[in-house]
């Protein structure tokens, strides 16, 4: 109901302004201070004051004299508070909420007709998945699955660098060594058994003795123009190394889980002749130089030039990078890449890049985020290589599990849950507090996770808000045979109100975070419904109501608060439990 409302108000400033010959550009739109219960709140007053001559409550005063709220569906009053125009809802707009939030997909928005690609963790295929980049696939995910309820028509990519040094060291390094001269791997999974031959070749180039070093180096060149040149058979090589270690990683990925709709490769550019033509045409460009013995673009407003093909006449990253994007944008409407801060110039190049290429740098976005740190001592490393992802997801389930063994007495324990309910939900607890604790912090700013504040129940985090989700489940299943009612009119305490009026919002929230890339703005509305239907679960008892007609319109907004959350929290990449 929130965006036909949001039309209403639109419509209504926008006559009034029309009507004044005055520009509708900009309604200034917002949300209302919380004491406020508004929907809407309208700015524009400050924007029409040098223009009227007039001071902004002024004008708010005369603009919410000029509205009919009555020509506007939806809209019951709209008052002035100072400089600000406030916006009320009338009696229908509740009954559409309420009737909206019986739907499972309730907050979903319709088809834009609209394809989007959302490319994200893309971490190089060269061992286990660090803590440190965690942010990515749980942002990305999260950022694909905003779009995906926003309307859009989603893929989500991971571009793999198959065509590297890093690459061509690893398959020189397997190929190499043998397994007897390697050390436990950490965890019997593909990526950590073969991360052993890249650490172990990378130890050689480092401590080897010259002439030995020197004879690995033209191996791994080797590689490298066999890449270049389209050598099937070191390609092969190349890609029996990538995929093993590839499908280790996506084993890892999926506990989040983060899923894919295409591996898109590196390669794949190269052997299809569209790096080669991107290089030629960068060539052809006026601000392309050969100096210090490679190709490199330069730009106006970026101080660092874009190398592009070396002197062997090898590519760069990069350099496949932009035969990608154009690929990108030959079969998606919209480009959106997830990014590491440390690749910011690297986006700044690419974006230029492009623009002198003759793409439309208008339908590529990027989401810039900074990275995830642990606490000193919180957390072992295993053999000196750091905190793997995989680490701090299995030390979570663990901690859950604690909770959880800590939260149940012995009744309930033997009558209602078994020992696989408690794993389930200590893995979806856990995992739950790892996805939402980072996703909930804008992604440019740096973030310590921190134990005590992700798997606090009590406060304002997963386990929260999934607590209030099974919470709903349980009063749906004790009113089994209560037909919920969509009577708005009984539901008239404040608790009631507040909470159908957050309901509400949720599809206006999900646009706002869709256009924004900002899934953040999800988990902050999760925490607002969550203390929302706690007020109302404190004030307003469902089974135990007054009359037949207040429970059957209590439990119909229970279902709409649950399918809420439970919809907020899988755009999170949350599991919503049922018990908990």
């Amino acid at each position: 109901m929130f965006r036909p409302f949001r039309e209403s108000v639109e419509s209504a400033l926008a006559s009034v302004l029309r009507a004044r010959e005055l520009p509708i550009d900009d309604l200034g739109l917002e949300e209302p201070p919380e004491d406020i219960d508004a929907v809407l709140a309208s700015s524009i007053a400050f924007r029409l004051a040098s223009e009227l001559g007039a001071a902004p409550p002024q004008i708010a005063g005369e603009l919410a004299a000029e509205i009919d709220a009555g020509e506007y569906r939806y809209i019951d009053r709209i008052e002035p508070a100072g400089p600000y125009l406030n916006f009320f809802p009338d009696e229908s707009y509740f009954e559409g909420t309420l009737k909206a939030g019986q739907e499972p997909g309730y907050g979903a928005l319709p088809s834009r007709d609209t394809s989007v690609v959302v490319e994200h963790t893309s971490a190089n295929p060269t061992g286990p998945v660090h803590v440190g980049r965690a942010r990515n696939p749980i942002i990305g995910d999260a950022v694909a699955n905003v779009l995906e309820y926003a309307g859009y028509d989603v893929d989500r990519h991971y571009y793999v660098n198959d065509a590297g040094r890093q690459m061509a060291v690893f398959t020189w390094a397997y190929e190499r060594f043998d397994e007897s001269e390697l050390p436990e791997p950490a965890r019997d999974r593909a990526e950590y058994r073969m991360v052993r031959y890249y650490r172990k070749g990378n130890e050689f180039l480092e401590n080897a003795e010259p002439d030995a070093v020197e004879a690995a180096e033209a191996e791994i060149e080797s590689i490298l123009q066999g890449l270049e040149s389209g050598d099937e058979e070191t390609y092969d090589r190349v890609t029996e190394v990538v995929d093993t270690v590839l499908g280790g990683m996506r084993e890892c990925l999926a506990r989040l889980p983060a899923e894919f709709d295409e591996f898109v490769k590196e390669t794949r550019f190269m052997r299809d002749g569209s790096t080669d033509d991107v290089v030629d045409r960068l060539k052809a460009l006026e601000g392309a130089v050969y100096e210090e013995d490679a190709w490199q673009l330069e730009f106006e407003n970026i101080e660092k030039n874009l190398v592009f093909l070396r002197a062997d006449g090898t590519s760069l990253y990069t350099t496949r990078d932009l035969a990608h994007h154009e690929w990108k944008f030959e079969n998606y409407d919209r480009a959106v890449t997830v990014l590491g801060e440390d690749h910011k110039l690297q986006a700044e190049q690419l974006r230029s890049a492009l623009e002198l290429l003759g793409s439309d740098t208008e339908r590529l976005e990027s989401v810039i985020y900074s990275y995830v740190n642990l606490p000193e001592g919180k957390m072992s490393t295993r053999r000196g290589t750091g905190v793997q992802l995989d680490d701090l997801l299995d030390e979570a389930i663990d901690r859950a599990r604690e909770e959880v063994e800590t939260r149940l007495d012995d009744r309930l324990r033997n009558d209602e849950l078994d020992d696989d309910d408690v794993e389930r939900i200590a893995r979806q607890v856990g995992i739950g507090a790892v996805r939402y604790d980072i996703v909930s912090k804008q992604p440019t700013k740096a973030i310590t996770f921190e134990w005590d504040r992700a798997l606090d129940f009590e406060a304002q985090s997963a386990p929260y808000v999934q607590y209030v989700h099974a919470r709903c489940c349980g009063i749906e299943n004790e009113a089994a045979g209560i037909d919920p009612e969509l009577n708005v009119s009984v539901l008239t305490s404040e608790a009631e109100r507040e909470l159908l009026l957050t309901i509400a919002r949720f599809p206006g929230v999900i646009e706002a975070a869709a256009d924004d890339h900002e899934p953040h703005r999800i988990a902050t509305y999760t925490r607002e419904i969550a203390d929302r239907f706690n007020g109302f679960y404190r004030e307003c008892p469902v089974i135990t109501a007054d009359d037949d007609a207040t429970k059957s319109a209590r439990l119909a907004l229970v279902i709409a608060a649950r399918h809420t959350v439970a919809n907020a929290l899988d755009i999170l990449g949350v599991e919503a439990p049922e018990s908990m």
